[in-house]
């Protein structure tokens, strides 16, 4: 799909606030509701538009602690990976995970309450995934601002 300046513009509107009526979005990127209404469509058809969410406040809900913890497998056979990735699914407090290139396999990104939830998630369910060899985690100390994803995308 070949993304334009109106198409991009509409997505960097969303990703500003996914709220946004669509009246607005088009007045902002100057079509008619009807046409900017046809474009997101074919822009969730495309799947150039994957889906519309809303970011928690952690902190406010009482998720202190943010924890990226790499994880090395005793395998690389498929099997083992897959068995590893269904039970990393059913993990609570596991946000991301992502297999990756390098000394580690996966990483995961897992937010807690505090130490002591992290401790127990740890105990309880980290340490108990399939094929598991090493396990190492690095608390996140401050989250810097940085650009958001559209911005990222469509950088000139």
């Amino acid at each position: 799909m070949q993304i334009d300046r109106i198409d991009r513009a509409i997505l960097e509107r969303l990703a500003q606030d996914a709220r946004a009526p669509v009246s607005r979005v088009a007045e902002h990127v100057g079509l008619s509701q009807s046409a900017c209404t046809r474009r997101i469509q074919a822009l969730e058809s495309a799947g150039a538009l994957a889906g519309y969410g809303a970011q928690m406040g952690r902190k406010r809900l009482g998720f202190h602690v943010t924890a990226l913890v790499d994880i090395t497998l005793s395998t690389q056979v498929e099997e083992d990976l897959a068995a590893f990735e269904r039970a990393v699914s059913a993990v609570p407090g596991i946000i991301s995970c992502a297999l990756v290139s390098g000394h580690q396999d996966y990483r995961l990104t897992i937010i807690a309450r505090d130490l002591d939830d992290y401790e127990r998630l740890h105990r309880e369910h980290l340490g108990r995934l399939p094929g598991v060899t090493t396990i190492a985690s690095s608390f996140v100390l401050r989250d810097v601002p940085t650009r958001g994803e559209a911005a990222a995308l469509f950088a000139a």
